[in-house]
């Protein structure tokens, strides 16, 4: 199941939608209203009708009126912003914690047993408190169908929650500019049964990513999703921030170490150190910085298997 109405997706949804109904319909109401009126004086005062101008006196009733009404109509429109803003910030103390990180360009989300995933995959009517967590720039997490959305900020602790109360597949979005790729920093938020999720959340023995066994390298690509690595390098040559994997281990390269430009052989030893250290050799003819150490979150045995796919991607 699909959707993007929102419709019910979240406890969010019914105050905000009100919200945005209320002043849609205030705004549209004005507009409509002011421009009626004003074609009204145009004809009905126009010169044709009234060759000599008259001066007509102030009406204090008439003053009061224009400036009570919009001043009440504002003071509705914040308190229903304020009725739909007040529960953001009311975690409810039963609420499972997810960690997501945020890096050029991708989204990972880590839950309290250490499995980690892709997508944010949660239980149905349960409530989901998230750590927003960002390695390099300002993201914003954005969920269309919950209608929430908050910055993630480098070096400051912010959370958001949601109760996710209908099952199926929601869109998850960065919705701040952050750099070249952006618009591919996307996920997706899966909201299953309790009991499938339970399951799902056990199995700790299997990458979020669901692998069939029969590629060569497939829990290595499966994990190089999972920590957004195919965000910035292409498998089939195509430039992007990073070198591209096609053809890419045993392939002899030029890096800049220490300031010294030096051939080297892309081995295990190199991709190892890639990985934990990515700053420490820049491949010729791309830009530094860019990629975070993975020291902590990529283990030796996921390293062999990302390997593994390297050379899978090695023509023969």
């Amino acid at each position: 199941m699909y959707s993007t109405t929102g419709i019910d997706a979240s406890n969010f949804v019914s105050t905000f939608n009100t919200s945005f109904y209320f002043i849609a319909g205030i705004s549209l109401f004005l507009l409509t209203g002011l421009t009626i009126t004003m074609l009204y004086f145009v004809f009905k005062y126009n010169k044709k009708k009234h060759k000599v101008a008259i001066q007509n006196e102030g009406n204090l009733l008439l003053e009061i009126t224009w400036t009570a009404i919009p001043v009440i109509l504002a003071l509705m429109m914040f308190y229903y912003g304020w009725e739909g803003w007040k529960p953001l910030g009311k975690v409810p103390a039963n609420a499972m914690t997810v960690t997501t990180t945020a890096r050029m360009w991708s989204f990972s989300f880590r839950y309290e047993n250490g499995k980690e995933s892709a997508d944010l995959v949660v239980p149905v009517n349960t409530p989901v408190k998230i750590n927003l967590v960002s390695l390099d720039v300002i993201h914003s997490l954005f969920i269309p169908a919950y209608r929430i959305k908050s910055d993630i900020v480098p070096g400051r602790e912010k959370v958001m929650w949601f109760l996710p109360e209908r099952e199926g597949d929601y869109d998850l979005y960065c919705a701040e500019y952050c750099g070249l790729r952006h618009s591919y920093m996307k996920s997706m938020v899966k909201v299953i049964s309790k009991e499938k999720f339970a399951a799902w959340l056990g199995d700790t023995t299997t990458l979020a990513v669901a692998t069939t066994g029969t590629t060569p390298g497939e829990e290595g690509l499966s994990i190089m999703r999972i920590q957004g690595c195919l965000a910035c390098h292409s498998s089939d040559g195509t430039k992007i921030v990073g070198p591209t994997y096609l053809n890419l281990f045993g392939k002899q390269e030029v890096v800049t170490r220490n300031g010294t430009d030096v051939t080297i052989t892309v081995d295990s030893a190199y991709i190892k150190r890639s990985i934990f250290e990515p700053n420490a050799d820049i491949v010729k003819g791309y830009p530094k910085g860019l990629m975070q150490s993975y020291k902590g979150k990529i283990s030796d045995a996921d390293i062999t298997k990302i390997i593994e796919y390297l050379k899978s991607l090695n023509e023969k």
